[in-house]
């Protein structure tokens, strides 16, 4: 009988002890659940518009490292001018706006959170006239106004890496946690966004440069320029990586399109401004 009773004193010593760890594993779990859910909280947290301009000015900065200006006045002037009048047509015409040449012969074309936009002088190059070069603009100006980037970045955040790229982060100049943000900004570049999000710039683009008076089909021109170029063209790499494949893109333009854009038609002095003004680049 002694050992009985010794044997389920035993039982209920063990029971007890499980009982304690499952107690403690629970409070653990209640603790990192919190953790958690306060992570998620600030990487879902609303980004003001400040904050998207100072982290899109460190992400602009770091892009102005990788590839300087173009060392043309005359370009980067007729640039910003084309910019700046297509951002009249948009929802948000009061950004900080800025456009800017890279000096990179590569083909492409990029946009920072807040309302930088650079072009390649590789592309500008291969541009013929305005109207393309507008619906360019007006593609990378939608990744600002639809803030794919701003949502990349909190895609990272709620996937982990930290929350802290996120929200809080960008509440202050000299936060020593914005250079993390600003370069995990920068990374989004390499690896490119969804290409829903491109699809997206694509249709949205076209009526911006629309609305400005561009002919619409200046981006499909694009598309079919870069659909027709080698693949194995070195300065393409990046471009083809980061985006959907130019044919793909055209065929949901050409769905879209129709004969939506018909009705307006781009002034006939586009072209020729277009190439009086940049003709010392070709």
């Amino acid at each position: 009988m002694y050992k009985l009773k010794l044997f389920f004193s035993g039982i209920t010593l063990l029971l007890s002890g499980s009982a304690l760890a499952f107690e403690l594993d629970w409070q653990k779990a209640l603790q990192v659940g919190g953790q958690t859910l306060q992570k998620v909280q600030q990487a879902n947290r609303p980004v003001t518009e400040p904050q998207e301009i100072e982290l899109g000015h460190g992400i602009a900065a770091n892009l102005l490292g990788a590839s300087p200006l173009l060392d043309n006045p005359g370009a980067q002037v007729y640039v910003n001018r084309v910019g700046r009048w297509l951002s009249l047509q948009t929802d948000r015409p009061d950004l900080p706006w800025q456009f800017g040449v890279l000096q990179s012969t590569d083909l492409n074309a990029f946009a920072t959170p807040g309302g930088t936009i650079f072009i390649t002088k590789g592309l500008l190059q291969r541009l013929t006239n305005e109207s393309e070069l507008a619906g360019v603009l007006a593609h990378e100006m939608v990744h600002v106004l639809s803030k794919h980037h701003l949502a990349a970045l909190q895609k990272t955040a709620r996937m982990n890496i930290a929350s802290d790229l996120a929200g809080e982060v960008i509440n202050d100049k000299g936060n020593p946690l914005l250079d993390k943000a600003v370069q995990a900004g920068t990374e989004v570049y390499a690896r490119g966004l969804d290409k829903n999000d491109e699809f997206e710039a694509d249709r949205k683009g076209i009526v911006i440069a629309t609305r400005a008076g561009y002919d619409p089909y200046g981006l499909p021109a694009v598309l079919q320029m870069l659909d027709a170029a080698n693949a194995q063209d070195s300065s393409l790499a990046l471009m083809f990586k980061t985006h959907p494949a130019p044919r793909d893109r055209l065929n949901l333009l050409d769905k879209i399109m129709a004969n939506n854009f018909d009705g307006y038609p781009a002034p006939d002095q586009t072209d020729k401004r277009y190439n009086s003004e940049l003709a010392e680049l070709k």
